[in-house]
């Protein structure tokens, strides 16, 4: 019997789930749409694979060894959306 586990790149979704998923934001006025199509996806890939695990991965906050290797690493990719920054922690 194989066991499957999925390594889901967290940033990755998180920023597809916010430009995916219309504005939405909590009663207290908190932008959620991010949040929201995350844990979206995140049931959708229980409900429908059945996954054995699940690893959420997420960027270091330092210099990878990509910028090491090619210092135009990600040189092009804009600031964080506004509406996106206070999803990040949720």
């Amino acid at each position: 019997m194989s066991r499957s586990l999925y390594l889901v790149d967290v940033s990755s979704m998180f920023f597809r789930a916010f430009y995916a998923i219309r504005p939405l934001s909590s009663p207290s006025g908190m932008p959620v749409n991010a949040v929201y199509g995350f844990l979206s996806m995140t049931m959708k890939l229980i409900r429908e694979i059945h996954p054995d695990a699940i690893a959420f991965c997420f960027d270091r906050p330092e210099p990878s060894f990509r910028k090491e290797i090619d210092p135009r690493y990600k040189a092009n990719r804009t600031e964080m959306p506004e509406d996106l920054v206070p999803q990040v922690p949720w």
